[in-house]
């Protein structure tokens, strides 16, 4: 994997000295209720892919402008533009074929293709009791293992829907109905820059005790043409029920403990000509002990070796190492079990909110005893100002799935 180029370090430098604004994130006052909230963000990233047979050297730069205009009845109207920009083409930014020029199979892949396009364009009304979004919005559900918007991408994933959420006492609900799934490949990747379909979001979630506890549906019937081609995902018209609890535990005045849990059950739904049935579980504890975090957890996406348990709309960097091998869960399923530590450097003044953070993951099959492979992740980052950042990296050592893969992230990350 080559090094970062003077040209990227010189942007990096470029990027970090935020610019001059008077109280930047401010919403403007415009009288008779009404204010206006401008949106600008920037995102300067160098990712690095090394491989046994391909490599990359991707230096890309994320910009989204735009405003919210709002009104003190709880009313508001976002409008956001994206646009990304690739400095070099020493990568690969379609993972499927496709005419375009920036399809590059010499080499490997990373998914941030340059394009400008509409990010959300939403109306919403909010209250303390009820909120309602229409538009095209970002939605990140619990922890994103199965709705989300993808963050980590420079394009984000967005939606075409309806959402409404509710609190009845104790009582939290949440409902969306989609349309259209905008994808992060962005508006030059052909039929895969968005998924039409009919796609139904439902939780329900309460306050029992000490915990936190949510029922949900996702109900996915994507149209039948893009499901048989441009999707190319297997189980793409899904219907999944689970149920997530988590919560957090006080044990002194420097210690905590957090805990999470999740069960659900997937089958196939409309189109779908299989007949399968596929189990997720998922239990993880986190125990915080002053500025050293420690984390141990377990995931497993089950899989007979002809169909497995997926989640085409998670926000899937998330999960399974950074390296992000695992994408599509393999037919014979997914077991993950990881653990991690992490600490903040709170005394580094000069250095404000510098943390450090390493994982291990542990891949195996559900079905069949194969051992994919191990994975370690590394971070660090700190924030000056408003520039927050980041550096990155993935090693996965392949042993029965893929292939040996490194990455290397450095990031310089601004927004007001």
């Amino acid at each position: 994997m080559k090094r970062p180029t003077c040209t990227a370090m010189a942007l990096a430098a470029m990027l970090a000295s935020p610019p001059a604004l008077a109280a930047p994130g401010d919403p403007v006052p415009l009288g008779r209720g009404f204010a206006l909230d401008p949106i600008v963000e920037g995102r300067l990233r160098y990712e690095g892919v090394d491989t046994p047979t391909l490599d990359a050297d991707a230096m890309t730069l994320r910009l989204r402008a735009g405003a919210e205009l709002k009104h003190a009845s709880g009313l508001s109207l976002l409008a956001e533009g994206e646009a990304t920009l690739a400095i070099g083409a020493h990568y690969n930014a379609f993972p499927f074929p496709i005419v375009d020029s920036q399809r590059r199979p010499a080499r490997a892949v990373v998914a941030d293709p340059m394009g400008v396009e509409l990010n959300r364009l939403q109306l919403r009304y909010a209250s303390k009791a009820l909120a309602l979004t229409l538009g095209r919005q970002r939605i990140n559900l619990d922890d994103q293992r199965f709705v989300g918007a993808v963050g980590w991408r420079q394009n984000e994933q967005t939606f075409d829907a309806a959402r409404a959420e509710a609190r009845l006492g104790p009582v939290a609900l949440d409902a969306t109905y989609a349309i259209g799934q905008r994808t992060v490949f962005g508006a030059e990747a052909g039929p895969r820059r968005a998924y039409e379909g009919t796609f139904v979001f439902l939780g329900a979630g309460a306050k029992l005790g000490p915990l936190q506890a949510k029922a949900f549906a996702y109900l996915l019937d994507y149209d039948l043409a893009e499901q048989a081609g441009a999707l190319a995902l297997p189980n793409a018209d899904s219907q999944t029920y689970g149920l997530r609890v988590t919560g957090t535990f006080p044990l002194s005045a420097r210690a905590r403990l957090s805990v999470a849990a999740s069960y659900a059950r997937q089958s196939d739904w409309k189109e779908n000509p299989a007949d399968y049935g596929a189990d997720y579980r998922a239990a993880e504890a986190g125990l915080a002990l002053g500025s050293l975090g420690l984390t141990a957890g377990y995931e497993q996406l089950g899989g007979n070796g002809t169909r497995a348990f997926q989640t085409p709309m998670a926000t899937l960097h998330k999960f399974n190492g950074w390296a992000d091998q695992f994408l599509v869960t393999p037919p014979a399923g997914l077991r993950d079990l990881y653990g991690g530590a992490s600490y903040a450097f709170t005394k580094v003044k000069a250095v404000p909110g510098l943390t450090a953070a390493v994982t291990y993951h542990r891949f195996d099959s559900d079905a069949g005893s194969l051992r994919y492979g191990d994975e370690w992740n590394a971070s660090i980052g700190c924030k000056l100002g408003r520039v927050s950042l980041l550096a990155k990296y993935a090693d996965y050592a392949a042993s029965r799935f893929g292939a040996d893969t490194r990455k290397l992230w450095l990031q310089a990350e601004v927004g007001f």
